[in-house]
C-alpha cells in the first residue's frame, strides 16, 4: 500500500520533506507545502523517510474549540525545534474531543512521542478522557505556574488547553515552560509512582 502525504504531513515552517518512493502527494498537501516554502524530496526505491526521535516529537491535537490555537501552537514547537505530530483536526467542523485526546494520547503510549498537547474549548474534557489511558498523566494548565508545577512534581506528559479560555500569548507562554520545564525527581517520584500504581488497582 502506498503512503499517502496530507496536508497534516507538512512542516509549518519550510524547509524539505523527504517521502518514500511512489507516495501520494494530495493536491491539498501539494498547495500548503507551496504556500509554505516546503520542498517535497522522493526518496530512492527503499529509503524509508527519517523520523523525529520521540524524544524531541510532541504529539498535538484539537476539537473545533481548539483549531485556531493549535495552528500557532504548531509554529512555537518548530520554533522550539520539535517535531509535531499533528493528529488533527484540520478544520473547525464538530468533532468529540475524547477521539483527539485519545488519540494524542495513544502517539505517547506507542513511543511516537514523549509528550502531547490537547485543545479543546475549556481543556478540561479532554484532561479527563486522556487520563483514562494507562501511562498518561495529563495537566490541564492555565498559566506559568501550573504548567511549570504539573512538569516538576508531577512529570506530566500531556498538556491540556482551553482554547476559548486563553489568548494565544498565554497560551504560548505556557507552552514554552512546559516544555522547558523538567521533572524534579526526587520526593516527587515516589508519588508519582503512586499516581501510575493507581491504574493497577481495580475497584
Amino acid at each position: 500500500m502506498k503512503n499517502v502525504i496530507t496536508e497534516a504531513d507538512i512542516p509549518v515552517t519550510g524547509g524539505e520533506l523527504a517521502v518514500a518512493a511512489g507516495s501520494i502527494v494530495t493536491p491539498s498537501a501539494r498547495d500548503l507545502a507551496r504556500e509554505r516554502g516546503v520542498t517535497l524530496r522522493e526518496l530512492p526505491k527503499g529509503e524509508k523517510p527519517a523520523g523525529a526521535p520521540p524524544a524531541r516529537t510532541v504529539a498535538i491535537g484539537c476539537d473545533h474549540g481548539g483549531v485556531a490555537m493549535k495552528r500557532a501552537l504548531l509554529a512555537v514547537l518548530a520554533d522550539l525545534g520539535l517535531a509535531a505530530k499533528d493528529v488533527g483536526i484540520h478544520d473547525e467542523k464538530p468533532a468529540d474531543y475524547p477521539d483527539i485526546a485519545l488519540a494524542v494520547a495513544r502517539a505517547i503510549t506507542a513511543g511516537e512521542a514523549t509528550r502531547g498537547i490537547m485543545i479543546d474549548g475549556v481543556g478540561i474534557g479532554s484532561c479527563m478522557a486522556a487520563n483514562k489511558v494507562a501511562g498518561i498523566r495529563a495537566a490541564l494548565c492555565y498559566d506559568v505556574a501550573t504548567a511549570r508545577n504539573s512538569r516538576e512534581h508531577n512529570d506530566a506528559n500531556l498538556l491540556t488547553l482551553g482554547g476559548r479560555l486563553l489568548t494565544v500569548s498565554q497560551a504560548e507562554t505556557v507552552v514554552r515552560t512546559w516544555i522547558a520545564t523538567k521533572f524534579a525527581g526526587g520526593r516527587h517520584q515516589a508519588r508519582v509512582n503512586k499516581i501510575m500504581q493507581i491504574e493497577s488497582t481495580r475497584s
